[in-house]
């Protein structure tokens, strides 16, 4: 082994510190390290492993080491996913559930749809979006979709902070297929530069976008690529680098060459995950979908794949303390193929999404062949104790590609539902909704009129009915990005909001009121304002101490209609909530009206398709 590969081993993460120095100096790596010497020029490959700190530690201590303290986890606090007919987890569920495709139809498919997409949205220009590859466009959406399911686009986005304090500090991770339309484009004078087609630029987009200040990476190409990018994700957090990680999957089969001969079964997806570490999530009332205990990822070298693929999977339960009896489900990309097919980079992530769910539901998915899913019941030790459900996620090497292993948990059991905030006062509750236009924000409206509304929904004027709507309110105001187009809504319980977004939905009305003026009719309490061509500094500045002062003490006063005119005036008053931490509480994302992209250059669209 040259200085060369001993460099590259030690960049990999393949030789720690101490090893590397060894062997450049020509010392003996176990007075060094402590571990097996290497005797021969190619090594077998020893196994990254992200994880919360092991229980027992994959190489020998150094005589007196102190080891690790013990980690929870790393807790999945939303996903989202679109795969070949199935438009979102519910339909991908249902598919599986099935068994896969109905008998004597193929697997696999593709997404459609795939040059639809909201620039207006973004922020982006129809040119420019246009220039992006439809993989980073699907992305863009995806962890948008993923961060705002998760509460954290608005103000809870500044309590996500790095190990040094740094706020919005969310790492950006993804795994993506090759790129299909590898063009650098230039908005128009005056406009930022768009980085189109550049795989490599989308965590700094998303990144920009949002103001994100953590790290960001790339992993191209092959089916663990997802895993690869978790893995990484997981390292950035335990070194406190962020405080939460997006960690999202992509794979389009733009070009022809990627189909499968002799009728294999080609599919593509897209989707995504938030994650934190388990305590700050239990902390902060996140949702929790599933605990991540391990990640190990390596190369197998010169090992055949499946005995590679076997002493990752031992690395990977041994780093969590776990054996694989505790383990009641083995996710791999065989299994995922009979619901997706080969979906190339995203296929860890299908992987993945088809764990998380089967362990939300309680319910294993019937394997190839079997006719239905089964109740999956939860282990006992030999003391007879409950244990925890437990499923791992692996893809196998291929020719010259890593091999991934994961193993997820079933979130801890909660105690009674924690709700943000008491009954809705008698005055009633401020419900604050914003968009990028006018027709973004009716459409968002009718969405959350349909879940106020839904038969779900608890029985109006009831307390819990009461409370649910001042919860709906909190979250809102705390989980939600603050844009132009705004509207206020003073309701006394969930029919009454319901109504009062439904009706604004069907008009359509919010451009010109300005001045806080009533709707009137069925909207009871609706204003709503266009600040898009709003000019001037606004009429206070959020900036200064004795702004959020005064904020917040129109909030600790339920100065609701003050409030309400200063939002519909260009003031965020959602910064200024004084009333703490609240647990999350899942609503529909923020409704985007995509339309098919032209040419770059060539002018107009056909009408938005809401989504």
């Amino acid at each position: 082994m040259d200085h060369r590969d001993i460099l590259t081993r030690f960049k990999n993460g393949d030789l720690s510190r101490e090893q590397a120095a060894a062997l450049l100096t020509g010392a003996h790596p176990d007075s060094a390290a402590g571990s097996a010497p290497l005797t021969t020029a190619v090594a077998r490959p020893r196994t990254a492993v992200s994880q919360p700190p092991p229980a027992r530690p994959l190489t020998t201590a150094p005589t007196g080491g102190r080891p690790p303290a013990p980690v929870d986890g790393y807790a999945i606090t939303a996903l989202h996913g679109r795969f070949p007919e199935a438009d979102g987890l519910d339909a991908f569920w249902h598919t599986a559930v099935l068994g896969g495709r109905d008998a004597g139809r193929r697997t696999g498919g593709s997404l459609g749809s795939v040059d639809d997409f909201d620039a207006v949205f973004f922020g982006l220009t129809s040119q420019g979006a246009a220039l992006m590859d439809p993989q980073e466009r699907l992305l863009l959406e995806v962890l948008w979709q993923t961060l705002e399911t998760a509460g954290c686009t608005g103000a809870r986005l500044d309590t996500l902070t790095a190990a040094d304090g740094e706020p919005r500090a969310v790492g950006v991770y993804v795994a993506h297929g090759p790129v299909g339309r590898a063009v650098v484009a230039q908005e128009p004078a005056g406009d930022a530069p768009v980085a189109a087609g550049a795989g490599a630029g989308l965590p700094a987009r998303l990144s920009t976008l949002l103001d994100l200040r953590g790290p960001g990476h790339c992993v191209g190409g092959g089916e663990a690529a997802f895993l690869v990018a978790l893995h990484q994700a997981l390292s950035a957090l335990r070194a406190g680098e962020c405080g939460a990680a997006l960690v999202g999957a992509v794979d389009l089969r733009l070009d022809p060459a990627r189909r499968h001969p002799e009728g294999g079964e080609e599919g593509e997806g897209v989707g995504a995950v938030l994650l934190r570490p388990l305590a700050a999530a239990r902390a902060a009332g996140d949702t929790i979908h599933a605990v991540v205990r391990a990640t190990a990822v390596a190369h197998p070298g010169r090992r055949a794949r499946d005995a590679a693929a076997d002493g990752l999977a031992r690395r990977a339960l041994a780093a969590a303390g776990v054996t694989a009896a505790g383990v009641g489900l083995r996710e791999t990309e065989a299994t995922v193929s009979a619901t997706t097919g080969d979906t190339g980079a995203a296929t860890g992530l299908a992987a993945l999404v088809r764990a998380v769910l089967q362990l939300r539901h309680g319910t294993l998915l019937p394997a190839p062949g079997d006719s239905s899913a089964v109740p999956w019941v939860r282990p006992h030790d030999e003391s007879g104790r409950e244990l925890p459900r437990r499923a791992t996620v692996a893809v196998r090497p291929t020719a010259g590609s890593t091999a991934a292993h994961v193993l997820l948990e079933e979130p801890p059991r909660r105690g009674p539902e924690m709700i943000a905030a008491g009954p809705a006062a008698a005055s009633g509750e401020l419900v604050l909704l914003s968009a990028p236009t006018p027709e973004h924000l009716a459409a968002t409206a009718r969405r959350l009129a349909d879940r106020v509304l839904s038969a779900d929904a608890v029985e109006d004027g009831t307390q819990d009915d009461r409370r649910l709507l001042a919860a709906l309110a909190r979250e809102l105001r705390l989980g939600r990005a603050v844009r132009d187009c705004r509207l206020a809504v003073v309701a006394r319980d969930n029919g009454e909001l319901g109504a009062a977004l439904r009706a604004f939905a069907d008009d359509r009305v919010g451009v010109d009121d300005r001045d806080g003026a009533g709707a009137g009719g069925a909207r009871g309490s609706v204003r709503c304002a266009d600040l898009r061509a709003a000019q001037g500094p606004g009429v206070l500045s959020g900036e200064l101490p004795e702004t959020r002062a005064y904020l917040a003490a129109l909030w600790r006063g339920r100065r609701l209609d003050a409030l309400a005119r200063l939002w519909l005036a260009g003031v965020d008053v959602t910064a200024a909530d004084t009333a703490g931490a609240a647990p999350v509480l899942p609503l529909p994302t923020s409704a985007l009206l995509r339309r098919p992209l032209r040419e770059a250059g060539c002018p107009g669209t056909d009408g938005p398709t809401p989504s």
